[in-house]
């Protein structure tokens, strides 16, 4: 439970610095849209929808270690 909460802190942190990366991984992570579908939804192409989804893990990830 607090690890969620943790996950749900962070996402309002990056949807602060960067919406697109936070509707990203809400879409992919707990909508299970594929990169087409978050392509369309974003209006970017789906190189950039990969390259948002890697950064937006990675900084997660490092956010988590450090929480």
């Amino acid at each position: 439970p607090q690890r969620m909460l943790a996950v749900d802190d962070l996402l309002s942190e990056l949807a602060a610095v960067n919406p697109r990366q936070a509707l990203i991984v809400e879409g992919k992570f707990f909508g299970g849209l594929t990169v087409s579908d978050l392509s369309k939804l974003t209006g970017v192409a789906e190189v950039t929808v990969m390259r948002d989804w890697r950064a937006a893990r990675a900084w997660l990830s490092a956010e988590l270690v450090t929480r």
